[in-house]
């Protein structure tokens, strides 16, 4: 699907101030980032302070992003039920942007937050999202049993590859909740339908503007 741009959030405030890409590399991510949504991320500004680490974190999520070994509708439930637990918005608006713009199952994908209440999700589903919530636990809170039904279901090539990719992601989300990088709009540029939010009834699907659901999670 044709990527559309993404406009900047007025209320997004970065807890450091954006900086200018420059060099070789800061053209080529300013290049890619445009080709890709229309505009350079506020958070690409906020990491080009230190270039190295900009490149190594990107150079980490090139390489997680080429596995294949778990579907990319379970990767993309998994990555946002973890983005929805930790409450990065960023994190939350881009893969259902993403997810849209993959041609994944982007209905599914925009109840994530609220996967617990949404009767959309089939059992593989919402294991595979219960063990990206007990992975963001402090210590991890993943059980013998829910790691035993998801290797019978997904194998163990790519049960290793979820709890990598759900690593991945609490490492992107929690640096950017730290670093008060906030939802940019790109749902909102594809004019999808707004990400559910955590209901307190159980039969009620509760709506919020789109990168808005951060801070609810989903856990019960």
């Amino acid at each position: 699907m044709p990527t559309q741009s993404a406009p900047t959030t007025e209320t997004s405030q970065t807890r450091i101030p954006a900086a200018e890409l420059t060099g070789i590399f800061g053209t080529v991510v300013k290049i890619a980032a445009r080709r890709m949504l229309g505009r350079v991320p506020d958070s690409m500004g906020v990491l080009a302070h230190h270039p190295a680490l900009m490149q190594a974190s990107m150079g980490i999520g090139r390489k997680i992003e080429a596995l294949d070994e778990l579907d990319d509708d379970l990767t993309t439930y998994a990555v946002m039920a973890t983005a929805a637990h930790i409450g990065c918005s960023w994190c939350l608006d881009f893969n259902y942007y993403k997810a849209h713009n993959d041609g994944l199952d982007e209905a599914k994908a925009r109840q994530v937050p609220n996967w617990r209440a949404a009767s959309v999700f089939t059992p593989l589903e919402r294991n595979v999202m219960e063990y990206a919530e007990a992975m963001c636990e402090t210590p991890p809170a993943v059980t013998d049993e829910l790691s035993a039904a998801l290797l019978a279901e997904l194998g163990p090539a790519a049960l290793i590859e979820l709890a990598a990719r759900v690593a991945f992601m609490n490492m992107s989300a929690r640096m950017n909740v730290a670093l008060g990088i906030h939802s940019e709009g790109y749902a909102e540029s594809c004019e999808l339908p707004p990400l559910a939010t955590r209901s307190t009834d159980s039969t009620t699907d509760a709506a919020a503007e789109p990168g808005r659901a951060a801070g609810v999670g989903s856990g019960s």
